[in-house]
């Protein structure tokens, strides 16, 4: 957590606050100044995210659902929003998991998951052209851990649609962004492969 008081704020104090989900490096709602009662809200809706997360990698998903709410309610951000349609989507709930993504994305465009999430729940539902849209918009978003997730879906989408070489970048993007993405990696040498 980083937090930094801001010099020239006319009334209440705001800090700088950024906070870390734990979950690899996404940091959780960016970085905000905040006054001192937004910076609690953000904190507790990070506990609340916490334990979100723990308890959905516990396959306990209506509990995982009620706690991303609560995070949501007690500060909203585009991560709860984001991992609370993940959690959706596990339910088989796809429609309600991309109304999540919309919401994820109002509340901070620059968020770069929800973009991809999107386009994975419509590669999900056959909508391969639709797919295409969010994943060039998720490698163009400024606060994003993974940019090889995009990459590589996309590269699914174009290989599905018969565009080889152009499936074959994108694969080779998703690897050189992240060397141990093995699915990167299996995809294109099974693609290297069937064009040999």
């Amino acid at each position: 957590m980083t937090e930094k008081t801001e010099a020239n704020t006319p009334g209440a104090s705001r800090e700088l606050i950024a906070l870390d989900t734990g979950i690899g490096e996404m940091p959780f709602g960016g970085e905000e100044f905040l006054t001192e009662g937004e910076a609690e809200r953000k904190r507790e809706a990070l506990h609340y995210f916490q334990q979100a997360y723990e308890v959905q990698m516990r396959g306990e998903l209506d509990d995982a659902a009620d706690l991303y709410k609560q995070s949501i309610e007690s500060y909203p951000t585009a991560e709860a929003h984001t991992f609370l349609g993940w959690t959706y989507s596990f339910m088989g709930m796809r429609d309600e998991a991309i109304e999540e993504c919309h919401r994820a994305i109002e509340v901070d465009p620059d968020f770069g998951n929800p973009y991809n999430d999107i386009g994975a729940y419509l590669i999900e539902a056959g909508n391969l052209h639709g797919a295409i849209a969010w994943f060039e918009r998720a490698m163009k978003a400024p606060r994003y851990e993974a940019y090889f997730y995009p990459h590589f879906n996309l590269g699914r989408v174009l290989e599905a649609m018969g565009l080889w070489f152009e499936a074959l970048r994108e694969y080779q993007a998703a690897i050189k962004l992240n060397p141990k993405y093995t699915l990167a990696v299996t995809a294109l040498r099974r693609l290297q492969g069937r064009l040999n």
